[in-house]
Formats: structure tokens, C-alpha cells, sequence
């Protein structure tokens, strides 16, 4: 049995990130199918295993970075990392909601992790939830939170009994919410991203405990509270937990006479009728930018929800004018991974309006906004893998389902998403989508395979086009050493030029020309036909120029195609096909 935390230390953090993913993957349809507020659009457990995905991604990114050392990462650096993580992986409303809690107890724990400070940090992640949300609202999450905080008041130190008694709290307040708002108790459901946020300090429980806690709500009583169990093929009806339907509660958790085709919801308190767009985008800007960024958006719709600091935020709002809550961005920052769902009502239900959807289409990963443009020239849908921020598997699916095709030819571009990758790829085949995924490595390969796709011949033909011509191509690129370390080439010191063939080190040089010179003999040594050179932000034009003279003296046959990436990790990526 392994060895129980006596602190929240670096370990403990990680695991305590795994144990909530594991629990919003086994909740996550449940918590979908009681989402009624604030639109009853049924992704609030998907939203919040999202974004709890993106935060555990960002733990493991720093214990993967200590791999060769002997100890385990700091503290702070773990929290931090997973407060980070959460940020810019943050789906919805409830789930930017849950990064802003996240963050809130990141700023105290990194600074100690036992129970006088988990504590302080429980306080803190309500107080700064409540502090993002423009117009609170009692019996959300945000109630959930706060009374999980004060059931932990008090001076004892054992860690154990502060986690337990917060989870205990936060129960007790989730069976409170149908009485606090009007619309759950209407539906006969508690609030989803409450039942949320209680499976989440849940694995905390199980995490310092070592024992799973008892699943779902809780009455004042200490009774079992009702809660959603899915049925029939995804019907679902209230159920006490282990007992009996709860009377009048239909199918989809509504109860006879509630929210149905009788009318919507004209309470925008309650869920109902309201702006036609979710609009969501990270932001770079200052924090006096964001205080006015706020007001123009609570003029523009509701939701509002901002969150994050330190120059990045999280931006969440539903509004009439998509346009106008994106230009308010431009105005305070720089907005990216801008996402627009639209919405229209049914019934008094919102539902996403899609067109017919295409035949067949491409998703692609890229490393920088150069190649996101190059790719959708071409007709791809594109996913920008920023330095330090590899997307998250809901991230590709989110982009399936933008490509809006019967088939999708999926092009990670990178090793380290194949597992990502796959696990999108499988639920976008969930949904009913052929989807076929072409391991490439590198942007290099993705290039290739998308330079032969040809939407007009069978599937499996084009995948096998594409596939050869990924793998036709071998690639490198070249990076700078951050600490003196052990390579396949020798050893390296901080600020050697790398130059990486094939995902190994085969070059340590001095300065990016030389060292791409070498890489370039290196790989065409072997053969090849075209170059491609891949040039990052802050490279000159110049080296594009001279090393298409150095393949031009050295190899007269093979042609050399020059893009530029834009904001990337590496310098310069090359291809050789």
C-alpha cells in the first residue's frame, strides 16, 4: 500500500490530479445530463473533465522534466503547473469556474502543504472564483465551494480530517442547491458543475485518505441525497442513491410540467432563453486591461467569467454579438484559441446549429500561426500547439467536430500526442465520425501528407497517400540547450545549438547556421529530393536564403521550399523527402 501524504507535496498533487480525472470520467455522462443552468446545453461534465485533463497534462509536463533527477519536483512548481494547466485548458462556464479555483488554492499551497494552509487555500479558491464570476449566483458551484471552505474552519492540524470535512461540506451544500435555485429544483437535480467540483475534492479525499469517499451529494441530514443515474440507453431519472425513481421526474432528468416544449425558461437566473453565442478565448494582457475588458463584456451578454492573472486569462461570456466580445479582446490584448458555439433555441432547449455536414476533411496539428495559416489555405482545420502547451485530447475533438465531416484524416505531428491523439480520435468515433489517425511525428510530415490529400478519392486510398508521404520524410530541428546534459551526440552546455534528426540529437554546434548546415549534409547524405525549412519567429529571412544556397552547391537536384512558422519552439524545423 503506498505510503499516505502527511503533506500536499509534489506527488501528491500529481496523484491527486490523476484520482479527479479518473472520477469526472466515470461521472462526467451523469454530470452532463443534470446541466440546466446556466444553458442546458449537456457538456458541463465534459467541460469540467476537460479541463482537469489539461491541468493533470501540465503536472505530468513537470515530473517529465525531472525524469533523470533524483527528487521529485517542488511543491509550488507542481501547483502552479496544474493552476496553469486548468487556465488555458478551461472548457465552459463551470469548468473556467473550476481553473479559477484551482488557482486560488495554487497560491497557497505553493507556499505549504499542510492542513493550516489547505485551509487558507480553500478560502482562497472561493473567494477567487466568486471574484471572477461578474453576477454570482447562490446554489452553483460557487455556493459549493464556499461551504466546503468554512466546514474546513478550525485549528486542527491533521490534513486528513481538513480534506474530509471540506468534501463533507461541499456535499451537504450540493443537496442545499435545488432549493437555492430555482430552476434545479424545478428539474429535480442539483447543480452539475457542484457535482463537479464535489468529485474533484473527492479524489483529494482519496488522496490523502487512501480510501474512495462515499459518491454523490449529501443532505443536512447525513441521508443520501437524490441524484441523476443514467438508464435505458441514456435516459435518465432521479434516483436516491441505491433506492427508488423519484416521482414525476421524466426522462432527461425533468421534471412533469418543468422546462419542456411548453415554453423555455424566461428567467435568466434559471437557465432560460439567452444570447445566441459562447464565446471563449485566452488572453496576453495587463491586468488594468483586463478591468476594462470586464466591463465591456457585462455590457455585451451574461456569464461573464474571467479568470487567470500574470498576463494570461481565461475568457468566458455568452453574448447576442460574437464579434464585438472578440474585438473587446483585441482592444485589451492578444486573444487566442478563440472558440465561437452558437446557439439556438428549441423547445426551450439549446441546441448547436450545424450544416450538412462535408465528406471528408483534415485536422492537423501545427506548431505556429505561419503554419496554421499554410494549412488552412489548404483546407484543413487546424489546432496550434503553443510552446509549453500541447493540446489536450478535448481540444482535438473540439476540432473533429469543427471540421464537420463524415471522415477526418487526423495529423498530430508530434510523438508525444499519439496517445492524445488516439483517445480523441476514439471518442470522435463515438459521435460517428470515420476518423483515421496518421502517426506523424513532426509539422514537416504533416506537410507532406497534406500536400497529397485529395478529398475526391476513396478514404483509405488518401490515408495511404498521406501516410507514405509522412513517412517519406524525415525531419529535424534544431533547438537550444537549456542545462549542460548527456546526448547521443556528447555532451551539450547551456546555450549549445542543438540539432535534432528523427527526435535524437545528431549535431551540437555553436550557432543556428552552422549547426543547420551540418543537419542539412547530414540528412541529404542519404538522398532526397525537396528541402523544407521551417523558419521561426524571430529568424531571419537571411538563413532561409543562405542555406538554400549551401543545398543548391551541394545537391543540384533536390528543390527547397522555405515557410515561415511564426511563434514556435524551434528556431527552425527541417523536412527531406
Amino acid at each position: 500500500m503506498p505510503q499516505l501524504p502527511d503533506d500536499l507535496d509534489a506527488v501528491a498533487v500529481r496523484t491527486w490530479c490523476s484520482l479527479a480525472l479518473e472520477a469526472l470520467g466515470r461521472e462526467r455522462a451523469e454530470i452532463d445530463a443534470i446541466n440546466v443552468y446556466p444553458i442546458a446545453d449537456g457538456d458541463t461534465g465534459t467541460n469540467l473533465y476537460l479541463t482537469v485533463e489539461s491541468a493533470a497534462a501540465a503536472v505530468e509536463a513537470v515530473f517529465a522534466a525531472h525524469e533523470t533527477g533524483t527528487t521529485a519536483p517542488a511543491t509550488a512548481d507542481a501547483v502552479r503547473a496544474m493552476a496553469h494547466g486548468a487556465v488555458i485548458g478551461a472548457r465552459g462556464n463551470s469548468g473556467t469556474i473550476l481553473a479559477q479555483l484551482l488557482r486560488g488554492m495554487a497560491g497557497v499551497l505553493a507556499d505549504g502543504g499542510d492542513a493550516a494552509h489547505l485551509r487558507l487555500a480553500l478560502t482562497s479558491a472561493a473567494d477567487a472564483a466568486r471574484q471572477a464570476v461578474a453576477h454570482p449566483v447562490e446554489g452553483t458551484v460557487l455556493t459549493v465551494a464556499a461551504e466546503a471552505a468554512e466546514a474546513a474552519r478550525g485549528e486542527d492540524p491533521d490534513l486528513r480530517t481538513v480534506v474530509t470535512t471540506a468534501y463533507e461540506g461541499a456535499r451537504a451544500a450540493l443537496a442545499r442547491t435545488p432549493e437555492q435555485l430555482a430552476v434545479l429544483g424545478r428539474a429535480g437535480v442539483v447543480d452539475a458543475g457542484g457535482r463537479g467540483l464535489v468529485a474533484v475534492l473527492g479524489a483529494l479525499v482519496e488522496t490523502v485518505t487512501g480510501q474512495a469517499p462515499v459518491r454523490g451529494p449529501r443532505t443536512a441530514s447525513g441521508n443520501a441525497a437524490k441524484a441523476p443515474v443514467t438508464v435505458d440507453g441514456g435516459s435518465v431519472v432521479g434516483l436516491p442513491v441505491g433506492g427508488t425513481p423519484v416521482e414525476g421526474v421524466t426522462d432527461g432528468g425533468l421534471p412533469a410540467g418543468g422546462p419542456s416544449a411548453d415554453g423555455p425558461l424566461d428567467c435568466p437566473e434559471d437557465g432560460g432563453a439567452g444570447p445566441a453565442f459562447e464565446v471563449i478565448y485566452l488572453l496576453e494582457a495587463r491586468d488594468e486591461q483586463v478591468a476594462r475588458l470586464r466591463t465591456r463584456l457585462d455590457a455585451l451578454g451574461d456569464s461573464l467569467v474571467v479568470v487567470g492573472g500574470d498576463g494570461l486569462w481565461h475568457v468566458h461570456v455568452h453574448v447576442d454579438d460574437a464579434g464585438a466580445a472578440v474585438e473587446a479582446g483585441v482592444e485589451a490584448g492578444r486573444p487566442y484559441r478563440i472558440r465561437i458555439t452558437h446557439f439556438a433555441t428549441e423547445s426551450g432547449h439549446d441546441v448547436r446549429v450545424q450544416a450538412e455536414p462535408a465528406q471528408r476533411a483534415v485536422v492537423v496539428v501545427v506548431p505556429g500561426d505561419g503554419l496554421a495559416g499554410l494549412c488552412t489555405e489548404a483546407g484543413a482545420t487546424t489546432v496550434i500547439a503553443r510552446p509549453g502547451e500541447p493540446p489536450a485530447s478535448g481540444e482535438l475533438v473540439d476540432a473533429i467536430r469543427r471540421a464537420h465531416a463524415r471522415e477526418v484524416v487526423l495529423l498530430p505531428n508530434d510523438a508525444a500526442l499519439r496517445h492524445t491523439a488516439a483517445a480523441a480520435a476514439e471518442q470522435a468515433r463515438t459521435e460517428g465520425v470515420r476518423v483515421a489517425l496518421v502517426p506523424t511525428r513532426a509539422a514537416v510530415q504533416g506537410i507532406a501528407a497534406l500536400a497529397v490529400h485529395e478529398p475526391d478519392r476513396g478514404f483509405d486510398e488518401d490515408v495511404v497517400a498521406m501516410t507514405a508521404a509522412a513517412g517519406a520524410t524525415r525531419y529535424a530541428e534544431l533547438a537550444v540547450a537549456e542545462r549542460q546534459s548527456w546526448t547521443m551526440a556528447g555532451i551539450c552546455q547551456a546555450g549549445d545549438i542543438l540539432g535534432l534528426i528523427d527526435g535524437d540529437v545528431a549535431v551540437i554546434g555553436a550557432d543556428v547556421p552552422g549547426t543547420a548546415r551540418t543537419v542539412l549534409d547530414r540528412m541529404l547524405a542519404a538522398g532526397g529530393e525537396l528541402v523544407t525549412l521551417v523558419l521561426g519567429e524571430d529568424v531571419p529571412d537571411t538563413l532561409a536564403v543562405a542555406l538554400e544556397e549551401h543545398v543548391r552547391e551541394g545537391h543540384l537536384a533536390v528543390d527547397t521550399v522555405v515557410y515561415r512558422g511564426g511563434h514556435q519552439r524551434a528556431p527552425l524545423l527541417i523536412g527531406v523527402e
